[in-house]
C-alpha cells in the first residue's frame, strides 16, 4: 500500500482530487453560509482556512508532483492543515457541547496585516455567528463534529502519504 501512494504522490491525479475534495468542502460551506441562511462563526472561518490550506496543498503537489521539493511543501502544508484544522473543530466542538461564559471564541476573526481576507472578500471570510450556536445537525452530528472526523480522515491519508515517502521499494534497473 505504500508504495502504491508513494506511487500516486509522484502523479497529479491524487494531488488534484486533494485538491478538488477541500474545494467541495469549501463550496459546502459556502452554500450553507449563502444558499441556507446559516452565519458562520469565527471558528468556522478559521476551519474554512484549514481547509483552503488543505486546497492549497493539493494545488502545489499537482504543479511539480514529480519535483521532491514541493512534494515535501505540499505534505507538510497538507499535515500542517489537517492539524489546524482537527484542533480548531475540537475547539468549536467543545464550545457547542459545553458552553460557557468562560469558554467562547473572539467576536471578530483576527487575520494578519499582510492577509486581510476578512476586507478583502467580506462575504466569504467575515464571521457573524455565534460559536456555541448548533445551526446544523445530520445523523445526530454538527458542523464541527463532521468536520473533525474529515480532518482526522485527511491526517491520517497525509501521514500514510508521508511514510510512503521514507518506505517505497525502488524497481530494480533491467536491461531487459
Amino acid at each position: 500500500m505504500l508504495t502504491y501512494l508513494y506511487a500516486c504522490s509522484r502523479g497529479r491525479g491524487a494531488w488534484f482530487l486533494l485538491m478538488i475534495s477541500a474545494l467541495a468542502l469549501d463550496g459546502i460551506a459556502l452554500f450553507f453560509q449563502h444558499g441556507m441562511g446559516l452565519q458562520p462563526c469565527v471558528m468556522c472561518i478559521y476551519e474554512r482556512i484549514a481547509v483552503l490550506g488543505i486546497a492549497f496543498a493539493g494545488f502545489l503537489g499537482w504543479i511539480a508532483p514529480r519535483s521532491v521539493i514541493i512534494r515535501w511543501l505540499a505534505i507538510a502544508l497538507w499535515i500542517y492543515s489537517g492539524i489546524a484544522g482537527l484542533q480548531l473543530s475540537w475547539e468549536h466542538t467543545m464550545i457547542q457541547l459545553y458552553p460557557s461564559p468562560f469558554n467562547t471564541c473572539d467576536f471578530f476573526v483576527n487575520f494578519p496585516e499582510w492577509l486581510p481576507l476578512n476586507t478583502w472578500l467580506p462575504s466569504v471570510f467575515e464571521a457573524s455567528g455565534d460559536c456555541a450556536v448548533q445551526q446544523w445537525v445530520f445523523l445526530k452530528l454538527d458542523m464541527p463534529q463532521w468536520l473533525i472526523g474529515i480532518f482526522a480522515v485527511y491526517l491520517l491519508v497525509s501521514a500514510l502519504v508521508l511514510l510512503s515517502q521514507f518506505i517505497h521499494r525502488k524497481q530494480p534497473r533491467r536491461l531487459f
